[in-house]
């Protein structure tokens, strides 16, 4: 079981990684006026969602079902990992939104500002204190 807690942590960190530099992208390629920078994001975009943020997502969520899997009866009474679940719900609803913006960058079709990237990449934040909260101190 440690085993299986260390991968996912490691996973996590890495998913957390791309969530949080991602949206940073976003930032400067909504400001970037340059074809040669607008290209360099589309490069750096497509290879963090697809090569990074995509692979530890689901490594995340494989470990972690493996981890309650390993023991179910523990595992789902405790009610801040149904929090915990939830928030993570809500994480794969952002990584699945950062894709979308990812493909409006792609495709020269973005719509929105540098200014709504910026508060875009505080979401996960929020989420990562709080996951980290419920998991540390269990508070029910």
């Amino acid at each position: 079981m440690l085993w299986l807690k260390a991968f996912h942590v490691i996973a996590v960190i890495c998913w957390f990684a791309g969530l949080f530099y991602l949206p940073r992208l976003f930032v400067y390629h909504a400001q970037a006026n340059d074809k040669e920078s607008i290209e360099r994001f589309k490069i750096m975009e497509r290879k963090l969602y697809r090569g990074i943020m995509w692979p530890s997502m689901v490594f995340t969520i494989a470990l972690g079902i493996a981890m309650i899997v390993k023991a179910p009866d523990y595992h789902l009474a405790q009610h801040w990992l149904h929090a915990k679940l939830a928030l993570v719900t809500l994480l794969v609803i952002y990584h699945f939104f950062c894709g979308y913006y990812r493909e409006q960058f792609a495709n020269d079709n973005n719509q929105k500002s540098h200014v709504f990237y910026r508060v875009f990449n505080e979401l996960p934040v929020l989420l990562l204190f709080a996951i980290v909260i419920l998991v540390m101190v269990k508070p029910f």
